[in-house]
């Protein structure tokens, strides 16, 4: 397996993570991914006559853009695999930009509360209300408890850094080019595919951990598995309902329902239907619930490591 990582260095980018985030100003992997993607479709496109060209092509692209990834993480270097490995991590910018949301709310301003919705959610904020406000922050925190924390440090602890990169890559692919709406419809299939198998493991782990961060934190931790169980399964995707479902389990809160995306409404499979919707307070609570799955996966990822290089 290619660069693999130690304990210690997991260490040291987890606590980097934590104290600065992402900055903007940093060179960070993902955009260099989004780079490849923007300059490499438009060619790509020049020779796609079909469905079956497009998907050849998209596939094409999909595994370039992970092979730089994975070939990324083959450096052993010290301070090159701390600094993917901290690139890699979303705790802290996940927290940071969560967290300023909900204290707009608190302070029952709306239009700030909005406005920073829209820099860590897909859907159109402008006439969001606070129920809707608090609703989305909860499903964002959600849904990046997988794709931000715990994936990376599943594919971390199974196959290095390397692994660790290569999701990333396809992380990004997925939100770029994973649509299933025109133009992305066959160009995009197998970067979504690749996705939903490689969060197959993770976002099943993400909910178990939501359950057992619930049980840390005071909150329903029977409930989070019972409707984790029940309802993890309604959405198309097979893995897009599974921290959610055990989210709204652990609050008591429903989930899903109606959204807006770039002015057209699609309708989202509620979530522990029969609960009272989001407020702000439960978004709070999500906001620490959270960061204790952050440290349960940490936690077990950095086991894994130190056992296995025993």
């Amino acid at each position: 397996m290619g660069g693999r990582v130690t304990a210690p260095r997991l260490a040291t980018a987890y606590a980097l993570d934590w104290l600065l985030g992402d900055p903007e100003w940093f060179p960070h992997p993902v955009r260099g991914f989004g780079f490849l993607v923007r300059r490499v479709e438009p060619a790509l496109r020049r020779f796609t006559k079909g469905a079956r060209s497009e998907f050849a092509a998209g596939a094409g692209l999909t595994l370039a853009v992970v092979a730089v990834g994975w070939m990324a993480g083959r450096m052993k270097h010290p301070a090159w695999q701390v600094m993917l490995v901290w690139t890699a991590l979303a705790t802290g910018s996940l927290l940071d930009e969560a967290g300023a949301v909900i204290r707009a709310l608190e302070a029952s301003d709306l239009d700030l509360a909005r406005l920073r919705l829209a820099r860590i959610v897909g859907r159109d904020t402008a006439g969001l209300n606070a129920e809707g406000i608090a609703r989305a922050v909860i499903e964002t925190l959600a849904e990046s408890a997988c794709d931000g924390i715990v994936a990376p440090l599943f594919w971390l602890a199974a196959a290095g850094v390397s692994g660790a990169m290569a999701y990333k890559a396809i992380n990004t692919l997925d939100s770029m080019i994973g649509h299933p709406e025109p133009p992305y419809r066959y160009f995009g299939r197998f970067a979504a595919r690749l996705d939903d198998t490689v969060n197959y493991v993770p976002a099943r782990a993400t909910a178990l951990c939501i359950a057992a961060g619930a049980k840390l934190c005071g909150l329903d931790a029977r409930g989070a598995l019972q409707i984790w169980r029940r309802d993890g399964d309604l959405h198309a995707s097979p893995n897009a309902g599974q921290s959610e479902a055990a989210m709204a389990g652990a609050l008591g809160v429903r989930l899903g329902g109606l959204n807006s995306y770039d002015g057209q409404l699609h309708e989202a499979p509620s979530l522990h239907s029969e609960a009272r919707p989001a407020m702000v307070q439960d978004a709070r609570a999500a906001l620490g619930l959270v960061a204790v799955v952050s440290g349960i996966a940490f936690g077990l990822a950095t086991l894994a490591i130190a056992g296995r290089r025993r």
